[in-house]
């Protein structure tokens, strides 16, 4: 397939989702103004291609994968470039956040005539011999998302309006990011308490399987906790209905901003979380 897709940016997903479809042939676009030295070598080894706004606005798909955070603000970047293109690029938001939120980044996109997609990606980036995470699609256009399946993506289409892809998304990684918040926070209690020991034995004991999920998924959070601090909010957003739902989802933001300064400091609290996991339960 000769296709034009530009992905914006190129993170950790961003530079895998792009490597994984230049290894297809496509031609993968994406923006580097303003971009690190480290961010611009990770695009060059994905075999990504650095692009003006304009040159982006006239690729076939135009997949936004950012921090949560920057959504909105990347849609309302491109909204005019797009209006003003002759292409109509189909503008996927592959970003974890709510449906409220992907209206807006929706309503930034309309006015340029682009066909709009709501994705939400499940799974760690793509590697070398695996199938990669899954792309949930909803939308009237999700369907053209899916043929993307050849080059790569594990594309599967939604039924439902835009918006339903999100609230996957946002259920799911409220289950699986709001497990770690609470674990990694009991584990810390624990510590500060001098039952740290006592508790290994007894999730050995009585929770084998929440133990070892917890072993191979908790030593990754404290890097990616900056990261998940805006989603935590974006679920916070979308259980909004439920008071007490929303304050835990909260809590939980609090809690990866905590997390994340003292990654970038001191490291007292991670390197405690990794002593409570590197304890044998003996």
């Amino acid at each position: 397939m000769n296709l034009v897709i530009a992905v914006i940016a190129p993170g950790a997903m961003g530079a895998a989702v792009g490597k994984r479809l230049a290894g297809h042939g496509v031609k993968v676009l994406t923006s580097l103004a303003g971009r690190s030295a480290s961010t611009i070598a990770r695009a060059g080894e994905a075999g990504m291609i650095g692009a003006s706004d304009e040159e982006i606005a006239a690729a076939d798909f135009m997949l936004s994968i950012l921090p949560p955070g920057d959504a909105l603000s990347l849609a309302e970047r491109f909204g005019p470039v797009l209006q003003a293109s002759n292409a109509k690029p189909i503008y996927v938001d592959c970003n974890a956040i709510n449906p409220a939120t992907l209206d807006r980044v929706g309503a930034a996109i309309a006015p340029s005539g682009c066909p709009f997609v709501d994705a939400g990606i499940i799974g760690a980036p793509p590697r070398d011999n695996d199938a990669g995470p899954r792309f949930y699609a909803s939308g009237e256009a999700a369907p053209r998302l899916a043929t993307l399946r050849e080059c790569g993506l594990d594309v599967r289409v939604l039924e439902g309006p835009p918006g339903a892809a999100s609230a996957l998304k946002m259920s799911y990684a409220g289950i699986t990011k709001g497990t770690q918040a609470i674990g990694a926070a009991m584990m810390l209690a624990a510590t500060r308490a001098g039952s740290a020991e006592a508790l290994v034995k007894e999730l050995a004991f009585s929770q084998k399987e929440m133990l070892a999920l917890f072993k191979q998924q908790l030593p990754m959070m404290p890097a990616k906790a900056y990261r998940w601090i805006a989603e935590m909010q974006e679920i916070a957003g979308f259980v909004a209905a439920d008071p007490a739902a929303h304050d835990l989802y909260e809590g939980a933001a609090h809690f990866y901003e905590r997390i994340a300064e003292d990654f970038s400091a001191d490291k007292k609290d991670v390197a405690a979380l990794m002593d409570f996991l590197g304890k044998s339960a003996r």
